[in-house]
């Protein structure tokens, strides 16, 4: 999810897209926060890794 994001958020910013911009910044946080869910022992959906 945090590559997606940040493939979005480049491809937003070289096609100045603003959507794809914005699409990307979210899919970061949601990322970062399901990697130190994962990451602090809890666990995400039912399982203890979310990728």
């Amino acid at each position: 999810m945090i590559v997606l994001g940040l493939v979005l958020l480049v491809v937003g910013f070289l096609l100045g897209f603003h959507l794809l911009v914005t699409l990307g910044i979210i899919l970061l946080i949601i990322g970062a926060v399901l990697m130190v869910a994962g990451r602090t022992g809890h666990a995400v959906g039912g399982r203890s890794h979310y990728y």
